[in-house]
């Protein structure tokens, strides 16, 4: 299969069934619900039927929950993680089970009851130290500090800045009146201190004082010394870390329901994915209504699951103005399945037009394994996709294409390299003349032909490749419009240049170049003005069409070079580090080396390999024939992020 057929859906049951026929499309998940936008905005609908209500508010509050436990968890109470865990199974009634809903929810609760506790007592404490801070500049003041002076003086303490002149000061106070000024401590950023005045000039004193930047103290309502009030700041925060510990002890105690607390995570999800989809149901009285999409291949599955209800419904084909309404799901084998991974990341195909993942993966794959071409980096693909797949078994929206897709390229790297003698680069030559003596080069592994001595021959074996690929779009494009009833159209177009190609090989291979030439400008002729009003519309299209085409097809054969260039740089690179550590002559700094350089190699190169792959595929061959913008198939299912579902 390719592009899932869609077929749409109205239903029309009982409001009382509503859930239980939620229920039942979950478990079948193959039907997504479309927006009722367009039934509101008609007043016939608008007047009998509205939007359901639901409790997507409070689902989603419960999956916050759930989420923030999760992080606590982490948090307070990790647990070793292994790196190929495998995901818990759970029978689809107990994932849906309402009694386990509720107690995951009690334990989430709880373990954020205790993490508020400690963010509480967490601010608390940096209150207190923030406080203590605040004394610690006073703290060779023993008056206590509720005492503020006598009849008639007063005791004044404040600040001024650290740039101040203490001895300016300290001469401008007692110049103004009866005062004695006393420095208790400093930092970067203020003096601190104490200053007794008589009562009788206390205006003036602080008016010579406020000259320097004086600022009173501010040490609230305290009383006691400044000591008795930092010691009990410190038995206040002795007795909050206490009970922070017992806090985080707690939470730490229940680490063990993070498993639990992932698998009420999903729970709540898809009661999160139902309340959703109730938003976009119709209700008049005593019945609702649904439209959607259901996917074909599911549709006696789904049609069994409704005959269990008082319902009334049709099924019918998409209308080809609907086609970019309706969403896109692509099915296909495991082989071919790993290039909805490319697809995603660049756009799903339109409805009704041409799935690429078929026609895309033996280039996709064969082209990748030609610029990796490496033996040892294949085998190194191939292993790691087999143990994740079986250890891991990634089910995530990328893992689950990337990893096999990086198996299947694995294998052409393989194949590639096999064919041009590379593992690890020339590892093993190198190696053998460093515990023999014998010239590396002498002795090659065998290969029908090498990146570096044949790299015009590789070069060659490139275009070729690229103008088959090129060929293959051109004649998915002539296919799709001949499907459209608009074959002259793919005659004067595509048909046009196979032919033009086709002289243009004859040419080469018998030497007949005039005739040849005179053949390709008659086609061009009588094809390239079609379409085209009048003589002038004609001619100008006939040379804007040879103009395009030329430098469009010469430019995408010529994109395809890249095949080369990153097979021959690969191979160079791992051939450099090679000889870097056969130079020591030792084995075990000549394999650390290698091993060291081919590393960097590969990391290089499984990456950089993929992004021309794609680039290849995505410009030069969806450029002919591929019409993007569809939107992906998300239907009412059960989908899950920690566990994996048995259903019944």
């Amino acid at each position: 299969m390719a592009i899932t057929k869609m077929k749409r859906v109205r239903l029309i049951a009982l409001a009382e069934d509503r859930d239980a026929l939620l229920s039942s499309l979950l478990h079948v998940g193959c039907v997504e619900l479309r927006e009722p936008t367009e039934y509101l905005a008609d007043e016939a609908y608008a007047s009998l039927l509205h939007r359901e209500t639901s409790a997507l508010a409070d689902a989603r509050a419960d999956l916050t929950e759930l989420q923030h436990a999760i992080e606590v968890l982490r948090q307070y109470a990790p647990l070793k993680g292994s790196l190929f865990a495998q995901r818990a199974r759970l029978k689809e009634s107990d994932l849906l089970d309402r009694e386990a809903r509720r107690a995951v929810l009690e334990k989430a609760a709880a373990i954020n009851g205790h993490a508020r506790t400690v963010g509480q007592l967490s601010a608390q404490e940096a209150r207190l130290h923030a406080d203590q801070q605040a004394l610690a500049p006073w703290s060779v003041y023993d008056v206590p500090l509720e005492v503020k002076g006598t009849a008639q003086t007063s005791v004044l303490l404040g600040t001024v800045p650290s740039t101040a002149d203490f001895h300016a000061l300290a001469g401008a106070a007692e110049a103004a009146g009866q005062a004695s000024v006393r420095e208790l401590s400093s930092d970067r950023e203020q003096k601190y201190l104490e200053i007794l005045v008589h009562n009788g000039c206390r205006q003036e004193v602080l008016d010579a004082l406020r000259a320097f930047g004086f600022s009173f103290a501010q040490l609230k309502d305290l009383t006691g010394t400044v000591k008795e009030n930092i010691q009990a700041l410190d038995r206040e925060l002795s007795g909050i870390q206490s009970r922070r510990e017992k806090e985080i002890e707690a939470i730490r105690k229940m680490g063990g329901c993070l498993d639990e607390l992932k698998a009420g995570t999903d729970r709540v999800e898809q009661i999160v994915a139902t309340e959703s989809a109730k938003e976009r149901l119709l209700s008049g009285g005593s019945i609702l209504f649904l439209d959607g999409w259901a996917s074909q291949p599911e549709i006696p599955e789904l049609e069994r699951a409704l005959a269990k209800f008082d319902c009334a419904y049709e099924l019918e084909d998409p209308k080809e103005e609907e086609y970019p309404d309706v969403p896109v799901e692509l099915r296909n084998g495991k082989l071919v399945r790993p290039m909805n991974m490319v697809t995603d990341m660049y756009s799903l195909p339109a409805y009704g037009s041409v799935d690429p993942n078929p026609l895309m993966a033996p280039f996709f794959i064969l082209f990748y394994g030609m610029m990796m071409a490496d033996m040892g980096y294949g085998l190194i693909m191939m292993i790691l996709s087999a143990v994740i797949m079986k250890k891991a078994k990634p089910n995530g929206a990328t893992m689950r294409y990337m990893i096999p897709l990086m198996g299947l390229c694995g294998i052409s790297t393989f194949i590639w390299g096999a064919l041009t003698g590379g593992f690890f680069g020339d590892l093993i030559p190198q190696m053998r003349g460093i515990l023999t003596g014998v010239d590396p080069e002498s002795v090659p592994l065998w290969s029908l032909f090498s990146p570096l001595d044949d790299a015009l021959a590789v070069l060659m074996g490139s275009l070729v490749l690229g103008v088959i690929q090129i060929f293959t779009g051109m004649g998915v494009s002539m296919y799709k419009q001949i499907k459209r009833g608009e074959t002259m159209a793919a005659i004067c177009n595509e048909g046009a240049w196979f032919a033009v190609f086709a002289c243009a090989g004859a040419a080469a291979a018998t030497g007949l170049v005039t005739p040849m030439i005179i053949a390709i400008l008659v086609i061009l002729v009588l094809t390239q003005g079609y379409g085209k009003q009048g003589v002038v519309g004609k001619v100008m299209g006939i040379f804007g069409s040879l103009y395009n085409n030329i430098t469009g097809y010469f430019s995408d054969i010529m994109s395809y070079s890249r095949l080369m260039a990153l097979m021959l740089a690969g191979a160079v690179v791992a051939q450099v580090f090679n000889k870097l550590g056969a130079i020591t002559g030792n084995i075990f700094t000549f394999f650390i080396i290698a091993m060291i350089g081919n590393a960097l190699n590969f990391a290089l190169n499984i990456l950089g390999c993929f992004v021309h792959d794609m680039r290849l595929q995505c410009l030069e061959f969806f450029g002919r024939f591929y019409e993007d913008g569809g939107k992906p198939f998300r239907p009412l299912n059960i989908n899950t992020k920690y566990v994996d579902i048995e259903k019944e």
